[in-house]
């Protein structure tokens, strides 16, 4: 049986991530962990939690060795938006922090799951069904850290043979968690204020379409990814993944259909657009579906009714 420190387990991913986790593999092999406990959650109540920073690479050790960890999810990272705001603190836990993980792996040795993103890639990427391998010149340090850390895993795994596993996130959708400050974050809001305000003031500009998944594909691509079989896998920490592909209007359009009088307005934040254009419209997922049999459930109309349908229980609407 897997033994798996989660770290950033606080965060939108890890919330749900460590629970699910916990269901399969067992409450007290899920060893979630944060730099902070801010509150008595469901995450931190319902198994181990460690406090761990992933800077401090004693922390990391301490919590592998006390649980004899044999996998460690490093989710703990500082997203895009927020990462234009504090470059340097965006290094220091995106790279440093992967850099601890990796030596304690080694040493250790443990797997070690690391999400990229979208965000490795730059304007010069070829921007329609983004190839797996191609042109990453970002223009943000998450992008930059991402790339990196891509390198850097893949060096880790030819150098000290660590088990390395990673996949590109687009945009990450959740009815459970709100997401901390990245560039797509307005296609999560957006199904609040249809529900509470039936209307909502985008920061995105019309037509800027971007990849998007809906956070029970996300959960199942880090286990699915982490039960391959290693021999299957080429592109081991840089899957392009994907379930689904939209600008505003088009979840718009789809939250018309269940709100018939939601109205969708603009006020665009220049620096997250130039962002966002910066970004692929659409990835060539291939190679996922192919070495690790990658298949998204929900699509744009699927997640928007689940959405919708979860958002009203939990806002009491």
């Amino acid at each position: 049986m897997k033994k798996i420190l989660v770290t950033g387990a606080l965060g939108q991913i890890g919330t749900e991530l460590v629970m699910k986790m916990r269901d399969m593999y067992g409450a007290n092999n899920v060893i979630a962990s944060s730099r902070s406990k801010r509150k008595e959650t469901e995450v931190t109540e319902s198994g181990p939690f460690e406090l761990v920073d992933v800077v401090n690479a004693q922390q990391i050790a301490d919590a592998v060795k006390k649980h004899n960890v044999d996998t460690v999810v490093n989710l703990a990272a500082i997203l895009s938006a927020s990462g234009e705001a504090n470059p340097s603190g965006t290094w220091d836990i995106n790279m440093g922090g992967l850099y601890n993980i990796l030596e304690v792996a080694r040493e250790n040795n443990c797997a070690v799951c690391t999400p990229s993103s979208i965000a490795v890639f730059g304007p010069s990427t070829p921007k329609e069904q983004t190839p797996q391998d191609t042109v990453m010149r970002p223009t943000t340090m998450y992008g930059v850290t991402k790339v990196a850390g891509e390198l850097l895993c893949d060096y880790y795994h030819m150098k000290f043979n660590v088990d390395t596993r990673g996949m590109r996130y687009p945009g990450l959708i959740s009815n459970k968690a709100l997401p901390g400050g990245g560039t797509t974050d307005y296609a999560v809001h957006i199904y609040y204020e249809a529900l509470k305000h039936k209307k909502y003031e985008c920061f995105l500009d019309k037509g800027t379409r971007m990849d998007m998944m809906y956070m029970p594909d996300a959960l199942n691509a880090v286990i699915q990814l982490m039960e391959a079989d290693p021999a299957k896998l080429i592109h081991r920490n840089a899957f392009n993944v994907t379930a689904m592909s939209f600008d505003p209007e088009g979840i718009a359009a789809e939250i018309r259909k269940h709100i018939p009088e939601f109205e969708l307005t603009y006020n665009v934040n220049q620096d997250i657009q130039k962002i966002a254009n910066s970004w692929p419209d659409s990835l060539d997922d291939s190679q996922a579906r192919k070495q690790w049999n990658w298949n998204p459930k929900y699509d744009l109309a699927s997640m928007t009714e689940d959405m919708l349908t979860e958002l009203k229980k939990k806002l009491n609407i």
